[in-house]
């Protein structure tokens, strides 16, 4: 098909209205979810809450490791390329995934190979699992073990990433947990996920990105209402979204999901949306 000038022209505005819509979420990133609020839905119908997730907006997932995730089991019968036929067939893109410790250490090659096969560039540790009485001592251990398969995750070309929870946000020996494990952790081979719901303990994730610039990965989108003491749709509670994302392009962010409950996705993939 050929275009005269002026029809070329005539397009141009059209082409650039386009480009800023597709760049129009933050940091120019599609807006993606944690599959872990929908978890039940998923495995009951695993094809259409996947459209229905699509539906709302949303244009990337994460998921969780099916072969140890018991409310994802259902899903271990898929082959990695059985899923990632279902998940582009309805629209969407997945290149990050969680697991749990035991089986990174016990089943590495086999993980890897199927992230391969699926498509991943990030495989993320969703906790070390260790309980509330663990010393400094055992997080600076679990780091170490984290770092050699960051390493073995390295060498197939993914990135290794480690997702926080409340836990990391509280100190020992008069050290907060989170600053010490980013000193063991090796920042080429672990990269980190930082879960933003940690305000709601006070901890602001601007603060950590401009902290540890190009230590992040990812983020898991989440909002607080100090008034209700609970957890809000993104842009209704005290968040400042547009800091943290000035602070992410800081930290390194490569992607971000929101992990809100069903009734909260739209709200939020709204709000980011028109950000």
């Amino acid at each position: 098909m050929k275009f005269n000038r002026r029809q070329f022209l005539g397009a141009a505005p059209a082409a650039r209205a386009a480009t800023r819509a597709l760049r129009a979420d933050p940091m120019g990133m599609p807006i993606g979810t944690q599959t872990w609020p929908v978890r039940e839905a998923l495995a009951k119908d695993f094809e259409g809450t996947l459209r229905m997730i699509a539906g709302i907006g949303f244009k990337t997932i994460e998921m969780c490791s099916p072969p140890s995730y018991a409310d994802f089991r259902p899903l271990a019968s898929l082959t990695a390329t059985q899923m990632k036929h279902t998940i582009e067939g309805a629209g969407l893109h997945c290149e990050s995934c969680h697991y749990n410790f035991r089986e990174l250490k016990e089943n590495l090659d086999e993980r890897i190979a199927f992230a391969k096969e699926l498509g991943l560039k990030q495989m993320v540790l969703a906790s070390f699992g260790l309980p509330a009485t663990a010393s400094m001592a055992d997080y600076k251990k679990a780091a170490l073990d984290l770092n050699h398969i960051g390493e073995r995750i390295q060498k197939a070309g993914i990135q290794a990433g480690y997702h926080n929870h409340d836990n990391e946000f509280k100190e020992l020996d008069g050290v907060l947990i989170y600053d010490e494990l980013m000193r063991q952790f090796d920042a080429k081979l672990v990269k980190m996920q930082f879960q933003v719901a940690v305000i709601s303990l006070g901890y602001e994730a601007a603060t950590y990105l401009k902290k540890y610039p190009g230590r992040f990965l990812s983020m898991h989108l989440a909002d607080y209402s100090t008034a209700d003491k609970t957890a809000v749709a993104v842009g209704s509670g005290v968040v400042d979204w547009k800091k943290l994302f000035a602070a992410a392009k800081t930290g390194g962010v490569r992607n971000y999901f929101v992990e809100m409950n069903l009734r909260e996705m739209k709200p939020s993939y709204d709000y980011l949306h028109k950000l």
